[in-house]
């Protein structure tokens, strides 16, 4: 058996799928498909009922390619707030949710909900256009 902690989760093990090689440095070890590894701890942490712990938050948004700034800017929070979650290990049940919906988006190879969030944060970043109104004989409209 391997204590696999590379992916910073301590309750991993790998009963095969490695091997232990000598190097200029000591032991080593490596690892078999390490991408379809994280796929099935992944699938396993989107599919439990319980809330997720800080170190598993932090496993599936390092999957899905995001900086804890990215992802608290998606959300309207702060970075700090994100590694806090992290850190601390209670991760609000909002983020919980998002995070798990987002991870399965990803694996299905369907990015849509990923790009709708991202471009609602992008609209967030730009200023609101003036919206003028003005009232005729027909009734309200946009003024031109």
């Amino acid at each position: 058996m391997y204590h696999y902690t590379e992916g910073g989760l301590t309750n991993v093990w790998l009963s095969n799928g490695f091997r232990e090689e000598d190097t200029p440095y000591g032991k080593g070890v490596s690892i078999e498909d390490v991408e379809g590894l994280h796929r099935v701890i992944g699938m396993k942490l989107v599919k439990e009922r319980a809330q997720l712990t800080g170190a598993e938050f932090r496993f599936l948004r390092k999957e899905l390619g995001l900086s804890q700034a990215k992802l608290a800017h998606w959300w309207g929070y702060e970075a700090q707030s994100v590694a806090g979650w992290e850190k601390r290990g209670r991760v609000p049940r909002i983020a919980d949710r998002f995070i798990r919906a987002f991870y399965l988006e990803k694996v299905s190879g369907n990015p849509s909900v990923l790009e709708i969030v991202e471009r609602l944060a992008d609209a967030d970043r730009e200023d609101a256009p003036k919206l003028t109104f003005e009232e005729t004989a027909e009734g309200w409209r946009l003024a031109a």
